[in-house]
């Protein structure tokens, strides 16, 4: 029997596990901040593969794998890498019941060893560029886990590219940035904020680091992919160098992308409610539920085969199932269906069947206002277009609550009221120390420097100073 789950106003932390549990995405591990991935839970991350996957090798990337052991001397040899990774890193120092000479690092992401093997591959000019995209498990040693969102061990695909000039590697990271955002739109059905890093939230190692947020809905943001411009930094440290066409040694310029399990759990905090997921139909696992409805057996074998029927005239564009359990009731199966989030329901009885007709019934329209009847003649038609209705409503729906939750406080206390409801845009000098203040004050961090901005100037909300650039601060997961 499904369990309760609490209100999203109520405790909105509690409802999210709650409906992780309840639909069955993923359970907690032995291992203290680990997660186990229910079917469930993984076929929507199969799909958000898939979607993502198609984007990089229509950009031109191919798929590699890279070992998940690392040697602790590569991590070592980017300054600032290893100042930001040191505290999250798992350190394996015995195998085979001896003590390895040099300890292995667990894989937390994997320039340093995709540096190192690039050195090898990169010789001339003629060798570049160079895109490679990786789907694999990395392990970050956090303090607070919570499922999807922030966990010891995740899944993740990341893009590494090289190129010949800066101009090329900043291009890179600005058009992988756009990629990530169509996914967010096209595929999640999520508004996102494109922007730059400021330097103290940057990846450990990078020139530059692009994100995407967005915002969840109790207002909180989340960083759900970024895109690093790394300069030469990887390149000097592992001697990534190429013949020019003037014959000569040149350093390459490398970037690297990144998008992992959280935008599972975006997906559920932006689209959610009490009743449980609400899924975009793009990323469902099971696009369309079909529900059979009976009394007696004369008309449980003509509404099964109706119930067949449909499935046979959808499959194999649209992702559906027949749910003919005998031993649930169909408002049960209702409940159970509407917790998982299948964006769209078919129900079809013995009256249905007489007259050549089903009703389907939207997720994310509770209610009369949400069910109607279609002919059977054209029902592909009716789905299709019933599903790209509910994907582009969804994304609109997120995109009001976004809009609804944004503020563009005039001052700082101002600015303290806007990051308890959702995101505050304000002018910012690029002080690190106004930055830290914001931190310190609120809990909000500076969630990125948009990179659409608006004309003229301003004065830093915090200090006063001219401010030649917007900030969007925000408290976050």
């Amino acid at each position: 029997m499904m369990g309760r789950i609490t209100s999203r106003h109520e405790d909105y932390s509690q409802w999210y596990l709650d409906v992780i549990r309840e639909a069955e995405l993923a359970d907690y591990a032995p291992v203290r901040g680990c997660i186990v991935f229910r079917p469930y839970g993984y076929a929507i991350w199969e799909n958000i593969q898939a979607a993502v996957d198609r984007r990089f090798k229509a950009h031109g990337y191919r798929n590699a794998y890279f070992p998940l052991f690392i040697p602790y001397s590569f991590i070592q040899k980017e300054r600032e890498h290893v100042s930001g990774f040191s505290p999250e890193l798992a350190v394996v120092t015995i195998g085979g019941g001896e003590t390895l000479e040099e300890p292995l690092v667990v894989r937390p992401t994997s320039e340093t060893i995709i540096g190192y093997m690039y050195a090898q591959w990169i010789q001339s000019y003629r060798d570049l560029p160079l895109r490679i995209n990786q789907w694999c498990n990395v392990v970050r040693w956090e303090k607070r886990t919570r499922p999807f969102l922030r966990t010891l061990e995740f899944l993740w695909q990341e893009a590494h590219s090289v190129f010949a000039t800066y101009e090329e590697a900043e291009e890179e990271a600005r058009r992988v940035l756009d990629l990530y955002t169509d996914f967010a739109v096209e595929d999640a059905a999520i508004p996102v904020i494109q922007g730059r890093k400021s330097e103290s939230e940057k990846f450990a190692g990078a020139l530059r680091s692009y994100t995407i947020e967005a915002m969840m809905g109790d207002g909180r943001a989340l960083q759900s992919a970024t895109s690093h411009n790394l300069g030469q930094n990887f390149s000097r440290a592992f001697e990534i160098r190429f013949l020019d066409a003037g014959n000569q040694m040149q350093y390459a310029w490398t970037t690297s992308h990144g998008l992992s399990t959280r935008m599972v759990g975006a997906v559920i905090m932006v689209h959610g409610d009490d009743r449980g997921l609400i899924l975009p139909p793009r990323l469902a696992p099971v696009q369309v539920i079909v529900v059979p409805i009976w009394k007696s057996e004369e008309e449980r074998s003509r509404v099964l085969e109706a119930c067949a029927q449909v499935r046979r005239m959808l499959e194999p564009e649209i992702r559906v199932e027949v749910d003919a359990r005998e031993e649930y009731t169909p408002g049960w199966k209702f409940n159970e269906w509407e917790l998982r989030g299948v964006p769209l329901r078919i129900e079809i009885g013995p009256r249905d069947v007489a007259e050549r007709q089903v009703v389907l019934a939207r997720r994310d329209q509770p209610g009369p206002q949400g069910k109607w009847a279609v002919p059977m003649e054209g029902l592909l038609g009716a789905v299709h277009e019933a599903l790209s209705t509910i994907q582009a409503d969804l994304y609109q729906r997120a995109l009001a609550f976004h809009k609804a939750h944004t503020h563009y406080p005039e001052t700082y206390n101002q600015l303290r009221e806007a990051v308890a409801d959702g995101f505050a845009w304000a002018w910012w000098c690029g002080s690190p120390e106004c930055e830290a203040r914001v931190k310190a004050d609120t809990t909000a961090t500076n969630r990125c420097i948009p990179l659409e901005q608006p004309d003229g100037r301003g004065r830093c909300i915090v200090c006063g100073e001219p401010a030649a650039e917007m900030a969007v601060f925000a408290r976050a997961y």
